[in-house]
């Protein structure tokens, strides 16, 4: 698919903005405050938002109390999210009353949607800065117009243009993440991604490995997770994702590579070969197969079979050694019956996941699922969720036997402080693993030895 990327001038005079914002705060160095709702793709939005304020000179606030600029990157792919964001939002009136030169904001994907950017402004006039997922590149321009006393409610179309260059604030630590695409062709009848994030665009193949390469070696991760809303179907110029995934897997200090989200109807023996084959390509992979029901999965728009979903997975265990899988799975879509249900939960069982994202279906206004008839009663949905978490948990714990006595790498991340101390970290499947430790291990990569199971974790020792 073509690229087309944001006009030069346009970065150039975000980047004139950045230096006009540090020349007004001079001395002053404001705080800034970032909560994020959603996937690794907003999550690594506000990391973009981040580097942008602190090449104006802001810094980061450790709370919202004490900022002077907060900021809410909205989430719309449930109901849920779009309550929490509201909640918070109204939370911080309280705030600005105390502190009325607060700079308060809401963007990202709730905002894309037809009348939310209105609507917001209506309901929380103190909000000063509202804008959608496709005015990320324009923040500091928008940023400086409401130091200068304006309100800024800016929503443009799903664009089909990629910002490169922007600065990008990392969190700290040693895993990160890299776009390689963005929006989506899918348009599943249930989801408002393709609406709100624009259809697919993929960035160069050689941009992508230079920043791999940068955030290696001048930053010290150690790990990448490759973003995309179905990275299977990036395309630059021919060239596809099991090629990237060769060449970002020869970036020398990288130890290990991850990806998301992967479309099972674009999942391709060349990747599977792929991930075989190269060295750092972790062996986990997120599948989401959202229905086990031929039928339901036909009215989503999935463009694939349950049989052929065991056929991916087949083919992912016979090549990949040691592969786990996750996934999302919605119960509750209109028309779903107590016999597509089974179809559900069967499905879980033969397939085995190690972990799943389950919801209910949620009515997302625009969509064609929104205007089915057939739509099932809330209680339903929450007796049915309850029935396939069950299940969930029934398969996880089975599925944790098969690692006792193993001896895996995992990639210590941080302490639990919950009854006795304990270091965790994950192996390349995913799987999280507890063991005996202090936090100078932290970011470091040690065997061990697994000699237990949790529910859904494992408890090892340390063999080095």
């Amino acid at each position: 698919m073509d690229q087309s990327f944001v006009d030069k001038n346009v970065l150039d005079n975000s980047f004139s903005a950045i230096r006009r914002i540090k020349e007004m705060l001079g001395d002053v160095c404001p705080g800034y405050y970032i909560e994020t709702y959603g996937c690794q793709m907003n999550e690594h939005d506000s990391e973009k938002i981040a580097g942008m304020l602190e090449a104006a000179g802001y810094r980061k606030a450790s709370e919202k109390a004490s900022a002077d600029l907060i900021l809410f990157n909205t989430c719309c792919i449930r109901d849920h999210a779009e309550k929490r964001t509201f909640g918070n939002v109204g939370f911080v009136k309280e705030i600005k009353e105390n502190n009325p030169s607060l700079i308060t904001a809401v963007c990202g994907c709730m905002m894309q949607q037809p009348g939310a950017a209105e609507a917001l402004a209506a309901r929380f006039p103190f909000v000063d800065m509202i804008f959608g997922t496709n005015e990320l590149h324009l923040f500091p321009q928008m940023l400086e117009s409401v130091m200068n006393g304006e309100r800024i409610i800016r929503v443009g179309k799903p664009n089909e243009e990629i910002a490169e260059g922007l600065p990008i604030k990392r969190n700290a630590g040693f895993s990160t993440f890299v776009n390689i695409m963005y929006g989506c062709n899918n348009f599943c009848s249930y989801c408002i991604v393709p609406y709100v994030r624009g259809r697919e665009r993929s960035r160069r193949a050689g941009d992508i490995v230079e920043e791999v390469r940068r955030v290696v070696r001048d930053e010290g991760f150690t790990e990448v997770t490759l973003l995309g809303q179905n990275v299977n179907s990036y395309n630059d110029n021919g060239l596809k994702f099991p090629e990237l995934l060769r060449m970002v897997n020869e970036v020398d200090g990288l130890k290990r590579l991850r990806f998301m989200t992967s479309h099972p109807k674009d999942l391709s023996h060349e990747l599977v070969m792929a991930m075989k084959e190269c060295d750092k390509v972790c062996e986990h992979i997120h599948l989401p197969v959202q229905s086990g029901s031929n039928r339901i999965l036909e009215l989503m728009n999935r463009r694939y079979t349950r049989e052929h979903y065991f056929d991916l997975v087949d083919d992912l265990r016979e090549n990949v050694k040691g592969i786990e899988l996750t996934t999302d799975i919605i119960v509750g879509f209109p028309t779903e019956t107590d016999e597509d249900l089974e179809d559900t939960l069967d499905l879980v069982r033969r397939v085995g996941y190690s972990s799943a994202y389950t919801f209910a279906y949620s009515i997302r206004p625009g969509t064609k699922a929104a205007v089915m008839d057939g739509q099932i009663p809330e209680a339903v949905k929450k007796e049915r969720l309850k029935r396939l978490n069950d299940v969930i948990a029934e398969t996880i714990v089975k599925a944790n036997d098969k690692y006792l006595g193993t001896v895996g790498e995992i990639l210590i991340e941080g302490k639990d402080t919950r009854g006795e101390p304990m270091m965790f970290g994950k192996l390349g499947s995913l799987k999280m693993v507890y063991v005996k430790g202090d936090e100078s291990m932290i970011g470091k990569y040690y065997n061990a030895m697994i000699t237990g199971t949790r529910f859904n974790s494992l408890a090892g020792e340390i063999i080095d």
